[in-house]
C-alpha cells in the first residue's frame, strides 16, 4: 500500500492554557478529498493552522511525504508544498485579482510557465478572466473564495487545505465552489484536506471523512459510511437543527470510539 501523502499524529495543540487539539490523528493519500467535519469550537480551523504551521503544535507530528514538517515555519511548510486557503478566504484586497494570483506564485522561479498555467486556472475561474486588473476587495464573496482557492493552486501544492470553502455563500455559490473542487481534483489530481460544517455538500465529494468532537476525532470512515451514521444524520442533516438539541455535543452511542 502507497504511503499516505499527509500523516498527522497524536497532535496536540493549545491557545493558551486551552488545549484545542488532544491527540488528533489523520491521513490523507495522494489524490483523495479528505474532509474533517465538527460543529463551531471542535477544532477544524486549529487542525488546519496546525499543519500548515501557524499555530505551534505541543506534541504529536505533521509529515508530508513522510517528512516530518511539524517544527517548520509556515513559508518552509509553504515551500514544501502545503496550500492552505484560509476561512474568510482572506484576499489582498487592495492588489489586483491578478497580483493576488502572481503572489500565490513567490515560491516559484519558472514565470514562463507561471504564465501559462493562469490560462488553465481561469479555465477553471471564468469569474476572474475579465477581472484580472480589478481590486480583489471590490469582488464578491464567492469570486474571492475562487480567486483564493487559485491562488493556492497556481503554488502547485502537493495538498491543499480549504476551511469551509462555502462560508457565508449562497448555496447556489457553494454548489458551484464544490463543482470547481471537484474538477480541480479529478482533472488534476490536486489531493485536498477540506474542513467544512455543511456535511453533506463535504461527503458528496470526499472519499473519507473524519469528524471531531472538542478537539478530539470521534468517528472516522468512508464518506459513504459517515452519510448513513445515525449520529451525523441527526447532528448534520437535519434532525437536530438546533445545537441545544443535543446540548451543543455529539450524542454519544456505542458507534463511537
Amino acid at each position: 500500500m502507497a504511503e499516505p501523502l499527509l500523516v498527522v499524529q497524536n497532535l496536540e495543540t493549545y491557545y493558551g492554557p486551552v488545549m484545542a487539539l488532544r491527540g488528533v490523528s489523520i491521513e490523507v493519500n495522494r489524490g483523495e478529498i479528505v474532509c474533517v467535519l465538527g460543529a463551531n469550537g471542535a477544532g477544524k480551523t486549529t487542525l488546519l493552522r496546525t499543519i500548515s504551521g501557524i499555530l505551534d503544535a505541543h506534541k504529536g507530528q505533521v509529515a508530508l511525504a513522510g517528512k516530518p514538517v511539524t517544527t517548520f515555519a509556515p513559508e518552509a511548510i509553504v515551500r514544501e508544498g502545503i496550500a492552505h486557503v484560509p476561512q474568510g478566504r482572506e484576499v489582498f484586497p487592495l492588489m489586483s485579482v491578478l497580483d493576488n494570483l502572481m503572489l500565490g506564485a513567490y515560491t516559484r522561479r519558472d514565470r514562463s510557465s507561471i504564465m501559462q498555467e493562469l490560462d488553465v486556472i481561469f479555465n477553471y475561474f471564468p469569474a476572474l478572466v475579465e477581472r484580472q486588473k480589478q481590486l480583489a476587495g471590490t469582488l464578491s464573496g464567492g469570486q474571492q473564495q475562487m480567486l483564493a482557492i487559485a491562488r493556492a493552486l497556481i503554488m502547485r501544492p502537493n495538498i491543499m487545505l480549504l476551511d469551509e470553502p462555502g462560508l457565508g455563500l449562497s448555496p447556489k455559490l457553494v454548489a458551484e465552489i464544490y463543482q470547481i473542487i471537484t474538477r480541480l481534483n479529478q482533472d488534476l489530481g490536486v489531493t485536498m484536506l477540506v474542513v467544512e460544517q455543511n456535511a453533506r455538500t463535504a461527503l458528496e465529494v470526499s472519499s473519507r471523512g473524519y469528524v471531531l468532537e472538542l478537539g478530539r476525532v470521534v468517528f472516522d470512515g468512508s464518506a459513504a459510511q459517515l452519510l448513513d451514521t445515525a449520529d451525523i444524520q441527526e447532528f448534520f442533516l437535519g434532525a437536530a437543527q438546533n445545537p441545544s438539541a443535543t446540548g451543543g455535543r455529539w450524542k454519544r452511542k456505542k458507534t463511537w470510539r
